[in-house]
């Protein structure tokens, strides 16, 4: 499974359905249970569409989240990590510390298994923070990984969303996947992006989150001002 290209599409994906006015997960995850209508409509869409439906359908659950939330403003990892690196960058200069590059890369400028493996932690940092208010209980579960089904993604996909999607929610497990602080803020962004900071159960999951990425508070601002938050 190549993560990266797969999160990649998704972000593509995502914007587009946004330019297209899909606002909410029924119309992006209507795809028909069987038929000659199912088939076409499979085979018309790319890996990271399907993909990005299952994430439509964690935006879109009980929290009423909307296609048009802030992760769809950004249709690329280049985007998402390039802003993520440059606000880490500006923090850094504030510190005093200009002369010491920011350790680490932007994951649109990775390759091979390190990419996949950031790419493999920032999708799993969006699903958990879509997950962080709550909201997704037994019934709500059944009815994504019903949907999930119908997508028709492959063995490896398929298993690791699902993974993801009944794993409880570890912020600790998420902070994990940060390999250096460029990483770190990555994560960090990656799930401001899809979350509700007004929401007090998310705001306690980022507060913790940012905690065990080791993220200081004038840099945590920064990321989240950068968000719209």
């Amino acid at each position: 499974m190549n993560t990266k290209s797969l999160l990649e599409q998704l972000l593509q994906s995502g914007q587009q359905l946004a330019q297209r006015g899909f606002k909410t997960v029924e119309q992006q995850a209507n795809v028909p249970t069987q038929g000659p209508e199912r088939d076409a409509m499979l085979s018309g869409l790319g890996k990271g569409a399907l993909a990005g439906g299952v994430v439509a359908l964690l935006l879109g659950s009980k929290g009423g989240r909307s296609l048009t939330g802030g992760l769809l403003k950004y249709g690329s990892l280049a985007a998402l990590g390039g802003l993520a690196y440059t606000t880490y960058k500006n923090w850094q200069n504030s510190q005093g510390d200009a002369a010491t590059p920011p350790p680490g890369q932007p994951v649109g400028e990775l390759q091979g298994p390190v990419a996949d493996r950031r790419s493999l932690a920032l999708l799993k940092a969006i699903i958990a923070a879509a997950k962080a208010d709550g909201h997704i209980d037994a019934e709500e579960q059944q009815k994504i990984e019903a949907q999930i089904a119908r997508f028709g993604l492959d063995n490896d996909t398929l298993t690791m969303l699902q993974k993801e999607l009944e794993k409880p929610l570890n912020p600790a497990d998420i902070a994990a996947g940060a390999d250096s602080p460029e990483a770190a803020a990555e994560i960090y962004l990656a799930s401001l992006l899809v979350i509700n900071v007004d929401n007090f159960m998310e705001r306690a999951y980022l507060d913790e989150l940012a905690r065990l990425l080791g993220l200081a508070p004038d840099l945590v601002a920064q990321l989240e001002a950068e968000a719209g938050h």
